[in-house]
């Protein structure tokens, strides 16, 4: 990988001053190059990492696999492009294995959900099935550790 894609990957915060004298190239010539990958559609945008767990604790994320009927003509292509459109979808993926697509979804309750699922996906002609699984708690996200301090009231185990 390209080192300034990696750096920018891993604090997409960094100037390209920042980059240039990281990397010992000058400025111009990291900003250039970053506006070439734009340009190509390499970099397709910048986000913060949240710690949702944190600012929103109530919010449900689940893990839904769902099986499909690939269409003629279009495959496995127009049936996720039809899911990735909800905006509960957080995510949306080909899967190789047991089920077809991999989708990652956010709501209120776990109700909110469900009511996605059995709704809005599963009523999609091309779904054979859904399996939801339903995430508890964050440990790491996108290659970062999710700092969960341990309670004090906890005691600590010795052998």
């Amino acid at each position: 990988m390209d080192p300034i894609l990696k750096l920018l990957s891993e604090d997409a915060s960094l100037s390209a001053a920042v980059i240039a004298s990281r990397l010992g190239k000058t400025e111009d010539e990291v900003t250039k190059t970053i506006e070439d990958y734009e340009s190509r559609g390499v970099i397709l945008g910048y986000r913060t990492l949240l710690n949702d767990y944190e600012l929103a604790p109530k919010r449900v994320r689940a893990v839904i696999e769902v099986k499909t009927t690939p269409e003629r003509e279009g495959g496995f292509d127009r049936i996720a492009k039809r899911i990735a459109k909800h905006d509960e979808v957080r995510s949306c993926y080909l899967m190789s294995g047991g089920y077809d697509l991999m989708v990652i979804v956010e709501g209120s309750s776990l109700n909110d959900v469900a009511s996605f699922v059995s709704e809005k996906l599963a009523t999609l002609q091309g779904v054979v099935s859904t399996a939801t699984h339903f995430m508890l708690k964050p440990y790491k996200e996108h290659g970062v550790l999710m700092h969960h301090e341990e309670s004090p009231d906890r005691l600590k185990v010795t052998p």
